[in-house]
């Protein structure tokens, strides 16, 4: 369940309309590690926790508080966009070349779609999809992709407050960037947590049997060209950071196999190919007797 407040969580208020910053500031929002995506990828986490207790209200706290996020976002767009009626601006970029080249940096969508609102859409107008979240319902994983996301979302907020010298904008991106500061340590604090608690380790996931993998190739640095600077890190000797094996490092690797022979190709796909085998023979509206996909399927079943 869901409580709601009518006021803002932090003050989202410009000091001026800037419709192009708006179109901007959209990345916060829509983007691949904008507020809709941490939101709802610790809701959808949090949802599919099967650890009951601290971890499970983690996220959950965290992903609530995301919403409250957007809704500033969303606010601050719209707010950017409050300004001079269509027409104004129209004759004022007719006669000056220069504002009509910066007013085209602005997002024609926010008028047309929404009114002069924002959009669940990035800086370029593409549309936020549910494939940015991640939430597989294995904690560390899952904990390594939020701290990824807090710094990816924290380096654009960082690049987007040196782009404005509003001081409203400014005062809420600070706030912004405070939380993300925030939540990279916790995400990062939890992830310590989880292994000492034992409840998950490295390699991900540990509970598959260790044996079960190519353990000659499991800790070796393969080098795939004729550069030899990758020996000189701590990826290439040593004790790795799961403590099960010591990293290697190889040169010159080559191939295991040869060439390997395409695949045969159903010719009722027509996949261009060299003529392998008996032709399929069809009769008009009935499958092919011999050869073919449908064939080998009936083989198989045979």
């Amino acid at each position: 369940m869901f409580f709601k407040y009518k006021a803002l969580q932090f003050e989202a208020k410009p000091t001026a309309p800037d419709a192009v910053y708006a179109a901007k500031l959209q990345e916060l929002l829509g983007g691949a590690y904008g507020e809709m995506t941490v939101a709802m990828q610790y809701l959808f986490q949090g949802w599919n926790c099967r650890v009951p207790g601290k971890y499970k209200d983690l996220i959950l706290d965290v992903g609530t508080e995301e919403l409250a996020h957007v809704e500033m976002i969303s606010i601050m767009i719209a707010r950017l966009l409050e300004g001079a009626p269509a027409e104004t601006t129209a004759k004022a970029c007719g006669d000056n070349p220069i504002l009509a080249a910066v007013v085209g940096g602005s997002n024609p969508a926010q008028a047309i779609v929404s009114g002069g609102g924002p959009l669940l859409t990035d800086s370029a107008g593409q549309a936020w999809s549910g494939k940015y979240i991640v939430a597989s319902g294995n904690l560390f994983a899952d904990f390594h992709a939020n701290a990824t996301a807090e710094m990816q979302g924290i380096m654009q907020a960082t690049r987007l407050y040196n782009m404005t010298d509003d001081p409203g904008v400014r005062e809420m991106l600070r706030f912004n960037i405070a939380r993300d500061t925030m939540h990279q340590n916790m995400w990062l604090a939890a992830l310590a947590e989880l292994r000492a608690d034992g409840l998950e380790d490295l390699p991900v996931p540990s509970e598959h049997p260790f044996d079960e993998r190519n353990l000659e190739h499991a800790y070796e640095f393969q080098n795939m060209s004729e550069h030899v600077q990758s020996a000189e890190g701590s990826w290439a000797s040593g004790t790795t950071p799961d403590g099960k094996g010591e990293f290697t490092w190889s040169p010159n690797v080559q191939p295991a196999t040869g060439e390997p022979e395409p695949p045969m190709s159903d010719p009722l796909l027509y996949a261009k190919a060299p003529p392998t085998g008996k032709a399929p023979v069809a009769e008009p509206g009935k499958a092919p007797t011999t050869g073919g996909l449908i064939a080998k399927v009936k083989d198989a079943l045979s």
